[in-house]
This record gives structure tokens, C-alpha cells and sequence, in this order.
């Protein structure tokens, strides 16, 4: 996942070769979107539009593995997009005097896997949140199984998963409340997420539900995941995570101080360039025309999302793919509503 999502980045941000346009994100790009699904084999693509802080044009194209049009409710599993949601989740519960980024979760929690290794005791909130835990993306990665240090927590980044799942059950463990709970209290009932969860639920109407497709737009046959997962599995649809994306967008959702905090570099992601990770985004600064950006990318097999913010302008898009080959359309739309030109020599 990290290669695509670098592929994306060096796309987007200026770097040398591209320019990062200063006028306002054109509605227009959503016209290549039907010739880009057919070229790209990708069923359904969701794209939200957002500029001078609210919602511009918002469009689910193609059709469900049901044959029926997709509507504008349809249902994705977003992938990594959990994250973000996840890491507002807990900065609104810190905002709220509710829990500290910097108390070790050991108070909390303790994975049996490394309850004998003294550097849990070094974990906090704001180290997972910046990918800083030193744990790999899945201890499945691990030939034990088992969850391990790769390195010393704090010291430098690796996109991890199993961080965010760390934290999830020191949560759990002092609030004696479900992630889904927590959540829906704090920051889904007052963005008005009402169609928002962690894993799939027989509750969901699957006949909305958009279906992953392989590179040659094939049915990718699985199970959905019921399990709340912080670090993936979100199910949502466009409106929803658009609310989501426009309180990030306005400031809105979190005092002065903690969105200072999410935004603020906390670790390089990569020596000598613009990629750093805040608390649950990465932030990219600066661009060619001064901004920062905020970008999050999801990836699973069958599914491929972005959302990419620009609060300082209120810019931003949010696209949901159900194909494989959903960051190369995704590249293209971005192109095209940002203006990104290639610069001669």
C-alpha cells in the first residue's frame, strides 16, 4: 500500500515537476469520470467536490454487482480512510478532557505478545497516531504471528495498523465501550453520521453496498468484515464522509489547540522530502502556492479511496472506487480538478 499511495503524493504535490494550481477546484473534472471507469474497469466511483468550505457537486457514478444503478447512498468500505476517522475520534475525546495523548497506554493496555518487552511502556496516543509505534502494518507480517518491535516506539515512522488496533483496545479498556460507541457519541451523532459504522452489520441494506471488483472488473467473492476494526473496515457512503471531511475542511470539529496538534508535523515520512505524518493525516507542506495539505489514501483488494483536504482555501475531494485500478483514475480526476500542470525543463 505504501508504494501506491507514494505513487499518488508525487502526483499531487508539487515537487519540481507539477504545479499545484491556486484557482478553485473545477466541477468539470467529474465529466472524464464515465470514460475513465470504462477504461480503468472500475464499477462504482464516488466523488465529493468541496471548495470555499462547503460541498460543490457530489456524484455516485456506474452500477452495483446487482445490476442496479448505484445510488448516491451507496455503501463502500473506505479502507484506510478508518483511520482519520478513528484519530478525530480520540482528538475529540482528548478536546473533551476525556483522555491524554501523551499518558502511556499501559495503563490501560498490554498486548500479551509484548508484555515482556519494557518498550511498551513508551507507547502513547500521539505515537500511534503518527505511525510511530514501531510496530509492522499487521502482525500477520510477523513469521510468529505475533505482535513484535521492529523498533523503538518514537524514534521514527512506519504506516502501522496494528497501532491504531493497540490503541483501540486501551480504549475499550478504560472506557469500558465499544470503538462503534465511542464514536457515535463523540463524533458520528454530531456530524449527523448516521450511516457510518466499523465492519459490516446485518443491519446495512447490501443491496447498496458496493462489491469489490479485481483489475479486470471481476467480482472479487468475499465476506465482509463485521469486526470493528480502527484501522480499516469502515463503512460509510459518500454524504457521510463528505460531513466528515468539510468539519476537517472548516476547523470546526476540534478546538484551535488540538487542530493545531493534528496538523502539526510530527515525524518525516521520508528524508529530505515534504511527506510528514500529523495525527492521523499526513501533512504536506509546503505546496507551490504556500497551503498545506492533508491527505489520506485507502487501499484493500477490490477498493481504492482518497480523501484530499486544503483548509487553507476550504478545498478538498473525497473519491471511493470498488476496482483495483482506482488510484489510476483517481490520479486523473485529481489532475484535472486541481489544474496540475507539468512544468517543461
Amino acid at each position: 500500500m505504501r508504494g501506491i499511495k507514494t505513487i499518488i503524493i508525487s502526483f499531487v504535490v508539487f515537487t519540481g515537476n507539477y504545479v499545484f494550481a491556486q484557482k478553485s477546484t473545477a466541477a468539470s473534472a467529474l465529466d472524464s469520470i464515465p470514460a475513465l471507469m470504462q477504461q480503468y474497469k472500475i464499477p462504482v466511483v464516488g466523488v465529493s467536490l468541496m471548495a470555499d468550505g462547503s460541498v460543490k457537486k457530489t456524484k455516485v457514478y456506474g452500477r452495483l454487482s446487482n445490476g442496479n444503478w448505484a445510488p448516491q447512498n451507496t455503501l463502500f468500505n473506505v479502507a484506510s480512510l478508518t483511520k482519520p476517522v478513528t484519530a478525530l475520534t480520540v482528538l475529540r475525546l482528548a478536546d473533551a478532557g476525556k483522555w491524554n495523548l501523551d499518558e502511556p497506554l499501559d495503563k490501560y493496555w498490554i498486548d500479551p505478545d509484548i508484555k515482556d518487552d519494557n518498550r511498551h511502556t513508551r507507547l502513547t496516543t500521539r505515537i500511534i497516531l503518527s505511525h510511530q509505534s514501531g510496530f509492522p502494518n499487521w502482525r500477520s507480517q510477523n513469521p510468529s504471528n505475533k505482535l513484535a518491535f521492529m523498533f523503538g516506539p518514537g524514534t521514527k515512522y512506519s504506516y502501522s495498523g496494528e497501532g491504531f488496533e493497540y490503541l483501540r483496545h486501551a480504549l475499550e479498556a478504560k472506557f469500558h465501550r465499544t470503538l462503534q460507541q465511542l464514536a457515535d457519541s463523540a463524533l458520528f451523532g454530531p456530524l449527523g453520521m448516521h450511516n457510518t459504522r466499523y465492519g459490516w452489520s446485518d443491519q446495512l441494506d447490501s443491496n447498496r453496498f458496493a462489491d469489490p471488483h479485481d483489475a479486470n472488473g471481476k467480482l472479487i467473492v468475499m465476506k465482509k468484515i463485521s469486526l470493528i476494526i480502527s484501522a480499516d473496515w469502515l463503512v460509510t457512503n459518500l454524504n457521510d464522509y463528505s460531513k466528515f471531511a468539510l468539519a476537517i475542511l472548516n476547523q470546526k470539529t476540534l478546538s484551535p489547540k488540538l487542530y493545531q496538534q493534528m496538523i502539526m508535523p510530527q515525524v518525516a515520512m521520508k528524508t529530505g522530502s515534504i511527506e510528514q505524518m500529523g495525527l492521523g493525516w499526513e501533512v504536506m507542506t509546503p505546496l507551490s502556492n504556500g497551503e498545506y495539505l492533508l491527505i489520506h489514501t485507502g487501499a484493500d483488494d477490490g477498493v481504492k479511496t482518497l480523501v484530499m483536504l486544503l483548509p487553507q482555501s476550504k478545498r478538498g475531494i473525497v473519491i471511493f472506487t470498488n476496482g483495483n485500478n482506482g488510484f489510476e483514475l483517481i490520479k486523473k480526476v485529481i489532475k484535472q480538478a486541481y489544474n496540475i500542470k507539468e512544468l517543461t525543463p
